[in-house]
């Protein structure tokens, strides 16, 4: 299957080239408008209803009509002069607050071609409703609701739309304005780095493009794949988003974005192993037609590439099992886009070879020349080979040092951006003067008849005054009923900001508890709001957890047992990347909880980590020992084989490496997302140079042939020379029957 893909693209390279130009272009034009159809906003839509919070979720759309895609501003107005504000001044704010709610916000557009009707348009009227009145009478506040994600730009310029013609509208009255919530704090952040994110993502592209011209001593080489890449990605996200629609599957609105990461940094590896592979080709058979030895290149190394993929898709397949729906939809959409770059991977990068030739290194001249003297992965396999003992004790111990970090370790449930300094956290302090810092994002009880008879305010009033009993509960607001009368809200204001851990701990804790005893018999009621919410969310993820990691790892080690044919390596190269895992995650933890003095490490850090750095790092033990094994068939001792497998995959891997890290760590320049990207591009730094490079060869060369047992590959008989992509003789030691096995498989490999 696999040469019959990579021997049709490199026979007819143009044709393939065509079918993904084609598919790139038409796709990239409809994804956004496709993944605006899959993805929801609401965090709380993905936990499963059995969760306290989801049940107050789902009364509070069904009764009250609260729109889960709704997010909420809170608009502070008060005078410019600093007085207290009369009755005359709430009339007007309530008079000019009235005209921007009559107001249609249009969506600003950059592009005025013909892809400018595929963009969703976020243009909508907002809802705009008095909030509150400060005691001291220093400001009133104002609760304007809008529709979409709050990462979403199109919602995001709306924002700053309204908020700068809601400033001028006030200011005209002789009134100030500031804005807080969630999407505040996000635009805030978004524009305060807006320059650093420019420079930043310029920067990563430009350190990719020239780590591949250094490597390469070429430009066509450097982007002419680059560009296949993304084109890959583009059909890739086109297959997520109408693999959702025709499933029914909900997507979270940053699963676009993780998807574009995710394929940028593999699909770079798996370009980067074709790439060196095929030069190390050319430059052993100089007489051999260039797309022949594509051919022949892309047929070997599709075998590692396969292998390196399904890892990943199984990896982020067991999410499937997980019971956060985030999680479920994001994994099998993550696996469907993997597939996706694997088999663009073993069509369209072959096809490239085949088609651009040795101009493929154009314009270098000593690209295609044999190496001359000794190179530095030439010197690392002598190390490595020459005292594995100790390169592999120094590589134990870092990782062990970093690992000592999970210590201690606790897991943060904030949100993204909680104590940055914009001007969204200043009108919160401002407000939290005066009032709970619960009143731009309450707590709230919904209440419902079990047997679905009208309630009354008068019969909750038990509840509602054993609500104002709970410590930590700054004010409650009067008992609301639905339209139906058939449910009921009481809106909490805690003292505690909503995204702290005390919001959580009270949500969860006394108000819950204080709901049970209190509410009467023959009702039910539940606690939602977004410290409930996120304090639900956390307690299914600690349940994933236990789940998603053991049947992660027990289907990559059958894709290595699989792949390697042996009982012993694949439990080597496990142990390795688990390692790796745990490093990273102890050096996460030592930088962000123990230097920084953050509350601990985000709760889906362990998760994404775990899936990235295991299923990536055991993409790079998949290439080392892939080419160990291939070696150790050839003449000579095991661990001279180990030092020429390093020879030749240690470019590959250390760059590949580089790369990927560097793309990882782009992901800096995104607000929210530092720990990811110093745990991502670490992890990915630790799995290609320490564990793949140093742990792993030193291991093999310790325990030699040894290492593929229970069939140990022997070497070729004497005087035999057998090239890099030249048939085998049988090389197993093991009963004649599974030598004839083994050999046929390694012919198709």
């Amino acid at each position: 299957m696999i040469r019959a893909l990579t021997g049709y693209s490199t026979r007819h390279p143009w044709k393939v080239i065509a079918l993904w130009a084609v598919l790139g272009v038409v796709l990239s034009a409809l994804t956004p408008m496709l993944f605006d159809r899959v993805t929801q906003n609401q965090a709380g839509d993905f936990l499963p209803r059995s969760y306290d919070s989801a049940a107050a979720l789902r009364i509070a759309k069904e009764r009250f009509g609260v729109n889960p895609d709704a997010t909420t501003v809170t608009v502070l107005v008060a005078r410019s002069d600093g007085k207290a504000m009369t009755a005359a001044d709430r009339q007007r704010v309530e008079a000019e607050a009235a005209k921007l709610a009559k107001r249609r916000v249009i969506m600003p557009r950059e592009d005025d071609g013909p892809q400018r009707f595929l963009i969703p348009d976020r243009s909508q009227t907002p809802r705009i409703a008095p909030a509150m009145t400060a005691p001291d009478r220093s400001f009133q506040l104002l609760s304007v609701e809008l529709i979409g994600n709050r990462g979403d730009k199109g919602l995001q310029d709306v924002y700053r739309t309204f908020r700068d013609s809601a400033r001028i509208q006030f200011s005209e009255a002789g009134m100030r304005t500031g804005f807080t919530g969630a999407l505040a704090e996000t635009v805030d952040t978004v524009d305060s780095r807006k320059i650093v994110t420019t420079v930043g993502s310029g920067l990563i592209v430009g350190l990719i493009v020239l780590l591949n011209v250094l490597v390469f001593r070429s430009v066509l080489a450097a982007l002419l794949p680059l560009l296949a890449v993304a084109m890959i990605g583009f059909v890739a996200a086109g297959a997520v988003a109408g693999a959702a629609m025709l499933t029914g599957l909900k997507l979270d609105a940053g699963t676009p974005g993780l998807i574009n990461v995710v394929l940028l940094g593999i699909g770079i590896d798996y370009l980067l192993f074709l790439l060196f592979r095929y030069r190390e080709q050319l430059r052993t058979r100089p007489g051999q037609s260039a797309r022949e030895a594509a051919a022949q290149v892309s047929g070997r190394v599709g075998t590692a590439i396969t292998s390196a993929a399904l890892t990943i898709v199984a990896a982020f397949a067991t999410l499937g099992l997980a019971t956060f729906g985030q999680f479920r939809s994001m994994g099998p959409a993550i696996a469907v886009a993997v597939v996706v770059m694997m088999v663009g991977s073993l069509t369209l990068l072959p096809a490239l070879l085949a088609a651009a030739g040795r101009k493929m290194f154009w314009p270098s001249r000593t690209a295609l020349r044999p190496e001359t003297g000794e190179s530095w992965a030439a010197r690392l396999g002598a190390l490595v080979t020459r005292k594995p003992l100790m390169m592999l004790t120094a590589s134990v111990a870092l990782l062990a040092a970093l690992a000592a970090g999970l210590i201690g370790i606790r897991m943060d449930y904030g949100q993204a951006g909680s104590g940055a300094q914009t001007p969204a956290a200043a009108t919160a302090a401002e407000i939290s003067r005066t009032l709970p810092a619960g009143v731009s994002d309450p707590t709230s009880v919904f209440i419902a008849a079990e047997d679905g008879s009208a309630l009354t305010a008068e019969r909750l009033d038990g509840l509602s005054r054993a609500l104002t009993q709970v410590k930590g509960v700054g004010q409650i607001a009067p008992t609301v009923l639905s339209g139906d009368r058939r449910a009921a809200r009481i809106d909490l204001y805690p003292t505690a900001d909503p995204r702290s851990r005390q919001a959580r701990d009270l949500a969860v804790g006394p108000i819950r508890a204080t709901v049970a005893q209190h509410t009467p018999a023959g009702m039910t009621a539940h606690v939602g709001g977004t410290p409930a919410i996120v304090a639900d969310i956390s307690t299914a993820v600690d349940h994933d957890l236990t789940i998603v990691f053991p049947v992660a790892a027990a289907l990559i080690a059958l894709i290595l047992l699989l792949l390697l044919r042996s009982l012993l390596a694949p439990v080597i190269l496990l142990l390795s990347v688990g390692l790796g895992f745990a490093a990273t995650l102890g050096a996460a933890a030592l930088l962000f909880q123990h230097v920084i003095g953050e509350p601990g490490v985000g709760f889906t850090l362990p998760l994404v980590l775990f899936l990235f750095v295991v299923a990536l790092g055991t993409d790079y033990n998949i290439l080392i020992a892939d080419r160990v094994r291939e070696e150790m068939r050839r003449s000579g001792t095991a661990r001279a084989a180990v030092a020429r497998a390093v020879r030749h995959t240690a470019p590959a891997i250390a760059t590949a490496g580089l790369v990927l890290a560097a793309s990882f760590a782009g992901l800096v320049t995104s607000p929210g997302n530092e720990q990811i990207a110093f745990a991502m591009t670490l992890g990915i730094l630790l799995s290609a140079l320490v564990v793949s490079l140093v742990l792993v060869p030193a291991l093999a060369a310790l325990l030699g042939r040894a290492i593929w047992w229970p069939l140990r590959p022997r070497p070729a008989a004497a005087g035999h020379r057998t090239g890099p992509f030249e048939p085998h003789p049988p090389a197993f030691e093991s009963h004649p029957t599974a030598t004839a096995v083994t050999s046929a498989g390694r012919q198709e490999r």
